[in-house]
């Protein structure tokens, strides 16, 4: 049997659209609705393998039933902005999946699959599938007729006529004679009053339809059932006109003409280029990829390296890549490199088929005047500083110009902007030399000529992209910020890196052993709270616990069940005891597990240090962040999460470890960006902003600001910054909404200029699509424009304090160049090993202590002159925990 597959297009439509939320284009189009489509049309493709495809959709226009009666569907929803924009993208998708589409005005998508089903069901040799999450088309279902419903959870589910009875009590040809008596709420069809499924489904499974039921209405037996249909008779039979599908909607087709095709791969690929579906462009036939002739060369014996080395030696610039064997620069070995100077030409060196290779690039690699262009090329930095080169000419990289000029994306890998800026599918990848998972192997082990292939593809695109990148900056006003802050940080986090930090595994394994010992202790103490042992672990049996037999309150519900997140447990501690006690629990169990134990992993072997990464292209707001592990995250605001500093040591005994944090930064920066005459006299006079906050929403002097005045002032300072609405800081300070709004508003009084930055700030967004820095680094924030009110909302307050923070940024990150270039001209030993959001961590020689603290505090504190003094708090210490403050 062959297979007929109708789409109900509005079902799958509303269907993927509340599936995926908050997806959209980096100009601002929703495409949530469109990707979920795509998702579900592919999936009936790939598994149910139709024979023939069709789809219909709704129209606007009003319909034969709202003509009979003027309240269908009078109570749903009119279908939200951001799906109805999304819509004739959809159907430009089936048009080039080269799918039918069939819509008639006066007419629903379920009467024309209705007719359609008709007229297929003449042919003997096909199974017909309707794919629909609308119960109306269960009326459909006979024994080759099915209703496909797409389900993400439970797996797709197929109803026959057995399915339809065991879920409704009647057969599918009486699913309309049930809709009739019961009603269905959806569509606003009536049915008659009184009546619900169960009393609607037993009637009918005596009476088998409507009119009968209603020709021998004195047979009913349950009196109060026989007078209301007595009394809504005329009701009943309108009901079920409305829930009757129209099988004869003027239509013409032929059964052939819904014979499933090929899509048409270029549409296909323009359209998921530009709604920016990466993972679905992937999945596309390679004749959508750009097929080149290449000329990649491996260069295998001492003599072709010889030759390449006078080539690249006259260069004024060339793209290097490097190959090895782990993504660990610290412990990686080189396998190979590649050189490329010219489009579509590039070289490969195999290590080990070359003596003496990294003595002989030395002098070209170190040579200033020769330009380097690479992809992450820190990456490369810290290879050959492993093997005794300083890699220097650095003039771009493109990891980092993909970032600037477009903050927001996820990654900037060279696989997804070569896609994104030179429309160059890259062939191979990663995964097709190295395989995935337990099964990968290293590079080292794959067959040269394919390393060679995957190499000098790697330089070749790198340099490629060097080229339009490069005008990308200029005509968005990032050179600058490229070339003079960007990239000279590249060198910078490189050394940070190469540095590394001193570990003290013997602190961390002493303070595992304590938090062991409390961790039993209070697993003790829950299990007495709970009255027996359970899985503490175990969301689902801590669940159990609190809501089955201790009965607390449900707070919240998510997908998968009741919700014991950390809100919620917060909540119920004020109720119980036992939600308190896991929140202790939680604490100690994730600082032991993601630092205490897990902090001596991760020391390197050889270096005896912990080498973290720092991140130049991860956060959208221009911070660094750190991975393996994430410094950021390390508990601060508890004294057991603080203790975990005192493991960071200096790599000597005659050595510190110095820190310099800088204060209150992004208020500072405010002030200065505000122009708030208030703010600004506040920090000049090197008042306590808070209290003086404090002191003016109060309305007392600042001698008379107590510390929860001050707390709930500091809350609002910082609050601001991130645009925090009445209802946040209702939480935030535990009082009403009315009392916070009335907080803000006396804030804003206080602040006018504030309040204008705030204001304008949005603006500047909506008109232009981003905002920038102090050092013009921008963000674009399309969704500043969305229909949906909760995501226009969160691009307001990203409008708000990206500017900020995004500023904040700019400064560490000059103040992290210049600290770095006199270190270096001075020749001195201190060296910077830590930057952990406004503060740095420098690792200093005794005797360098005075010069190094007086070099950094001038360096930070005037990276960029504001309208305010920049301040930085120094403290120093044998670790980073116990430490005296530098005055």
């Amino acid at each position: 049997m062959k297979k007929l597959f109708l789409i109900d297009g509005n079902s799958f439509c509303y269907r993927a659209f509340y599936a995926i939320a908050n997806l959209s284009a980096s100009n601002g189009q929703p495409t949530n609705a469109v990707y979920g489509f795509v998702v579900m049309l592919n999936k009936i493709i790939k598994d149910q393998k139709p024979d023939y495809i069709v789809a219909s959709f709704d129209r606007k226009e009003p319909t034969f039933r709202h003509k009979k009666f003027d309240g269908y569907k009078i109570h749903r929803k009119p279908m939200p902005d951001e799906l109805v924009s999304q819509l004739p993208i959809i159907k430009s998708v089936l048009e080039a999946y080269r799918v039918p589409v069939f819509e008639l005005a006066g007419f629903e998508a379920d009467d024309i699959l209705a007719t359609i089903v008709k007229k297929c069901r003449q042919r003997d040799d096909l199974e017909i599938y309707i794919a629909t999450g609308d119960k109306d088309a269960l009326a459909l279902v006979d024994s080759r007729t099915f209703v496909y419903s797409p389900n993400n959870f439970n797996g797709d589910f197929i109803y026959d006529q057995q399915a339809v009875k065991e879920k409704f009590g009647v057969l599918p040809c009486q699913m309309v004679e049930l809709m009739a008596l019961m009603g269905d709420a959806s569509d606003n069809i009536p049915g008659v009053p009184g009546i619900g499924p169960k009393t609607a489904s037993s009637l009918i499974t005596e009476f088998s339809s409507v009119e009968n039921l209603l020709n021998n209405i004195d047979m009913v037996k349950r009196e109060s059932t026989r007078e209301l249909l007595k009394k809504n008779t005329e009701l009943l039979n309108l009901s079920r006109e409305l829930a009757q599908l129209d099988a004869d909607v003027p239509i013409d087709f032929a059964v052939e003409d819904l014979k499933i095709k090929n899509p048409d791969q270029n549409k296909l690929y323009s359209l998921f280029k530009e709604l920016e579906f990466k993972k679905l462009l992937k999945g596309l036939a390679p004749d959508t990829a750009v097929q080149e002739d290449v000329n990649y060369i491996l260069v295998d014996t001492d003599e072709k390296f010889d030759k390449l080395l006078k080539s690249i030696a006259g260069l004024t610039e060339f793209a290097l890549d490097f190959e090895t064997t782990g993504t660990d620069p610290m412990q990686a070995v080189p396998v190979g490199v590649s050189f490329c100077y010219k489009p579509k030409e590039a070289y490969y060196v195999p290590v080990k088929k070359i003596d003496g290779i990294f003595k002989k690039l030395k002098p070209i690699l170190e040579n200033e005047k020769i330009g380097k262009v690479g992809q992450n090329i820190k990456y490369e930095i810290l290879i050959l500083k492993n093997q005794g080169i300083e890699l220097k000419g650095v003039i771009f990289d493109t990891m980092v110009a993909s970032y600037l000029l477009n903050p927001s994306k996820s990654n900037h890998n060279l696989e997804d902007i070569a896609f994104e800026y030179l429309d160059y599918r890259m062939n191979p990848v990663i995964e097709d030399l190295l395989g995935k998972g337990k099964s990968a192997i290293t590079m080292d082990q794959v067959d040269v000529d394919k390393v060679c292939r995957y190499c000098c593809q790697d330089s070749d695109i790198t340099m490629r992209l060097k080229n339009v990148l490069s005008v990308q900056l200029q005509e968005k006003g990032l050179y600058e910020l490229f070339f003079n802050i960007e990239l000279p940080l590249v060198y910078v986090l490189a050394q940070i890196e190469y540095a590394g930090v001193r570990i003290d595994t013997g602190y961390l394994a002493k303070m595992s052993t304590r938090l062991k010992k409390d961790l039993d202790n209070l697993t003790a103490r829950i299990y007495e709270i709970a009255g027996g042992e359970f899985n503490i672990n175990s969301p689902k049996q801590l669940s159990a616990i609190l809501f089955d037999k201790l009965k607390l309150r449900v707070v919240k519900k998510t997908k998968t069940g009741v919700s014991t997140d950390e809100s919620v447990l917060q909540v119920l501690a004020a109720e119980h005891a036992l939600p308190d006690a896991i929140l202790q629990y939680r604490q100690l169990f994730k600082l032991k597990s993601t630092y205490v134990d897990a902090l001596p992993e991760l020391v390197n072997k050889k270096t005896d240090r912990l080498h973290a990464s720092f991140n130049q292209t991860v956060t959208a707001t221009g911070r660094l962040s750190s991975s393996e592990p994430n410094l950021q995250n390390i508990p601060v605001k508890t004294d057991i999460g603080r203790q975990i500093r005192g493991a960071f040591i200096s790599k000597g005994k005659q050595n510190r470890i110095l820190s310099a944090d800088y204060s209150q930064v992004e208020l500072r920066i405010l002030a200065h960006i505000s122009g708030d005459s208030d703010m600004i006299e506040a920090f000049k006079s090197r008042r306590d902003i808070h209290t003086h906050t404090a002191s003016l929403i109060y309305n007392v002097k600042e001698e008379d600001v107590d510390s929860k005045m001050r707390s709930s002032a500091k809350t609002v300072n910082f609050g601001i910054i991130y645009g925090m609405s009445p209802y946040g800081l209702s939480k935030d300070l535990r009082i009403s909404v009315e009392e916070a709004t009335i907080f803000i508003d006396a804030y804003f009084a206080r602040y006018p200029k504030v309040k204008a930055y705030m204001q304008d700030s949005i603006e500047a967004a909506r008109s232009k699509g981003f905002v920038t820095t102090l050092m013009d680094r921008r963000r674009w924030i399309p969704e500043i424009n969305s229909l949906n009110v909760n995501i226009r909302q969160f691009a307001e307050r990203t409008a708000i304090n990206t500017p900020i923070q995004g500023s904040a940024a700019d400064l560490i990150k000059i103040a992290m160049i210049n600290i770095n270039s006199q270190l270096r001209k001075k020749n001195m030993k201190t060296s910077m090993i830590l930057q952990v959001h406004d503060e740095l961590v420098f690792d200093v020689p005794e005797e360098e202590t005075k010069e190094a603290t007086a070099l950094i505090r001038d360096l930070m504190e005037h990276a960029i002159e504001l309208k305010v003094p920049v301040e930085a708090s120094l403290k120093i210490g044998e670790n980073w925990l116990d430490m005296r403050e530098i005055k």
